[in-house]
């Protein structure tokens, strides 16, 4: 296990709404569980007017992200936590010179003795990424006092890029002013336990690894389904949609675990460059009668859901009434290696779902020769199914024989829970990320050929649905499974494992 150094946590955005929501929570989580070196300090940095003792009460005594601990939790141990954070004034903009931010890094830094090892948190918009480490490259805070004294590291938020042109703009522009060593690009989805677990699934189990190919599987399936719409984020949403907003980013890094082969061993380094490899070899869809039988996108629409009217897309507040942004993705697309040569691979994301869940369904091959016939033709797959959320775990549903004479065939459950795990604190993904930043550990973090390989096989598709006439965007109400026509996306399938809330249940309908 790494160890964690002394250090200094500077947050830009720090008065935003993720800095209160997530991060402080997140960092409250990891001292109370011990995480933290001797000396640690965070440093909030935005253009809100506030004082050390402000920010304090803003994201500690009065925060309702944390009153829970703050009510149950002996004052001394509070007030030690909230005696870390402190805060600085960047005036009218991020972009002025940040001589008096680096002046109050310098006195913190002498002060509390964190070796002068710093961590930027950018929680601000993409477009502040450059502005923000030329700033501190120009006041000398991205480069250690010397060889081996004092480390330097940036954190950056997703969205990383609207495009792979602009993907390549914000690397090229962060690489000006840090080594690609010292940057790490935050995907919340890969500090989640069972999306690691992906790895050692396979890796770690001889009764998985040499069935993890062609040979064996029929096609590979993930879900990533929301039961909200949009809420507030119309505005944003509407200039992103599904695909860029969670196809790109979470599921392209989930399929890249599913994908990749075994790296040289555990490090950070060949772990990024097996996942590297595999997003390179996605066939990249150019042909337009391909993209139009390959992809579908829909958006939800008004319905009723448990007796009380919902909002279709179109009504939701910031978004264009005639929007054909996409609330719904779903993409069929192939992999151009040994392994999974001629292997389907069918992804969606939707909001406005009959249920929140996040799962990976591997459908093994039937039998070639069947000795005992199963007549349910809609189940006769082997499937095993890994759940990233909610209800955590993995699911193998195989065959077994009905009590009885003669031999029919029914399907049954081997599962295992992450939840069994009680005596394990199982961190969630922003603790997780945030321990691994301050640890220097890359391995749940973006590398820059990552980012840019998996735009370069989104690209083409948000080209053909934003330019091509005869591209449909299908209505599905609100609280179903998309639209209609969606399960003939996936031929001689039998269509979509539609789950329910545990990871056991799953239905070809819902109750609206």
């Amino acid at each position: 296990m790494n160890s964690t150094s002394n250090q200094l946590l500077v947050i830009f955005g720090a008065s935003g709404d993720l800095t209160a929501r997530k991060l402080i929570p997140a960092l409250y989580n990891l001292y109370a569980d011990g995480h933290f070196p001797e000396n640690f300090v965070v440093l909030g940095a935005s253009r809100s007017n506030l004082s050390d003792e402000d920010f304090r009460k803003r994201v500690v005594y009065e925060s309702e992200f944390l009153k829970d601990e703050v009510k149950s939790r002996d004052k001394e141990f509070i007030k030690k936590f909230a005696d870390m954070m402190f805060y600085t004034d960047l005036g009218d903009d991020y972009d002025s010179e940040y001589s008096g931010l680096a002046k109050r890094i310098n006195e913190l830094n002498s002060e509390h003795k964190t070796d002068d090892n710093f961590t930027f948190y950018l929680s601000t918009p993409p477009s502040l990424y450059e502005p923000i480490a030329k700033n501190l490259y120009d006041q000398g805070l991205t480069k250690g006092s010397g060889s081996d004294k004092g480390f330097r590291r940036i954190v950056v938020e997703k969205p990383f890029g609207y495009s792979l042109e602009t993907a390549k703009e914000l690397n090229a522009g962060l690489q000006k002013y840090f080594k690609e060593r010292q940057i790490y690009r935050i995907d919340h989805y890969l500090g989640k336990e069972t999306v690691q677990n992906l790895m050692v699934t396979r890796f770690s189990n001889s009764i998985f690894e040499p069935l993890w190919n062609r040979n064996y599987i029929h096609h590979v399936e993930i879900t990533n389904a929301e039961t909200v719409g949009v809420e507030k984020r119309g505005g944003y949403y509407d200039k992103s949609g599904a695909l860029r907003d969670m196809f790109q980013s979470h599921l392209l890094q989930i399929v890249s675990l599913i994908v990749m082969e075994p790296p040289i061993n555990a490090s950070a380094e060949e772990i990024h460059n097996e996942k590297v490899k595999a997003l390179k070899s996605l066939r990249i869809m150019r042909d337009e009668k391909e993209l139009f039988d390959h992809t579908m996108k829909g958006q939800y629409i008004a319905s009723s859901i448990n007796g009380k009217r919902v909002k279709g897309y179109r009504e939701e507040e910031g978004v264009d009434p005639e929007s054909k942004t996409e609330t719904y993705a779903a993409v069929k697309f192939f992999v151009d290696n040994w392994r999974w040569k001629d292997v389907p691979f069918y992804v969606r994301t939707a909001k406005r779902m009959p249920t929140k869940v996040t799962e990976v369904v591997i459908h093994f091959k039937t039998q070639h020769h069947q000795v005992f016939k199963n007549q349910d033709i809609n189940n006769k797959d082997n499937k095993l199914i890994i759940r990233i959320q909610p209800d955590e775990g993995i699911l193998i549903k195989f065959g077994v024989k009905v009590p009885g004479q003669g031999f029919k065939v029914e399907r049954a459950n081997l599962d295992f829970y992450y939840s069994s795990l009680s005596d394990n604190n199982i961190m969630d993904a922003y603790e997780r990320l945030l321990l691994d930043a301050m640890q220097g550990d890359t391995t749940l973090y973006a590398r820059a050929d990552e980012v840019e390989a998996a735009w370069a096989f989104v690209d083409p598709i948000l080209e053909y649905w934003a330019k091509d006439v005869n591209v449909n965007t299908y209505g599905y109400p609100a609280g179903t499974w998309g639209p209609k026509n969606s399960d003939d996306l996936i031929e001689d399938a039998n269509g979509w494992r539609n789950p329910g809330e545990l990871l056991t249940d799953e239905t070809g309908y819902c109750i609206i």
